[in-house]
């Protein structure tokens, strides 16, 4: 029987290493790490709902899930194969039904 996987999806991907470098270059390279490692325990988390997340709301126009990390939001849905795809995350400030709609391809 095989886990359930978490993938990094290409836009989820770019604003990881847009929180890293902006983390890094804002309060030094152990924060950021800090940061990303504080992600990424988050994402391993959802499978196991030790990451409390609830649904994308219905103005957003698809179907998944969504929590919030310190400043961010992280957007994520089930895969076809089962696994967990961590579609985007954005910053509380950003406009998230329009950055959601880029980075989801709609």
């Amino acid at each position: 029987m095989s886990s359930v996987q978490v993938r990094i999806q290409d836009a989820a991907s770019f604003r990881l290493d847009e929180i890293y470098r902006y983390t890094r270059d804002r309060w030094g390279a152990q924060q950021a790490e800090r940061y990303i490692s504080g992600l990424f325990h988050a994402f391993g988390g959802i499978a196991s709902h030790h990451t409390t997340s609830r649904p994308i709301p219905a103005a957003f126009g698809v179907q998944g899930y969504f929590f919030r990390y310190e400043r961010h939001v992280v957007y994520w849905r089930h895969l076809s194969n089962g696994d967990i795809g961590i579609v985007t995350i954005l910053h509380e400030r950003m406009h998230q039904i329009e950055r959601f709609h880029e980075d989801f391809g709609l």
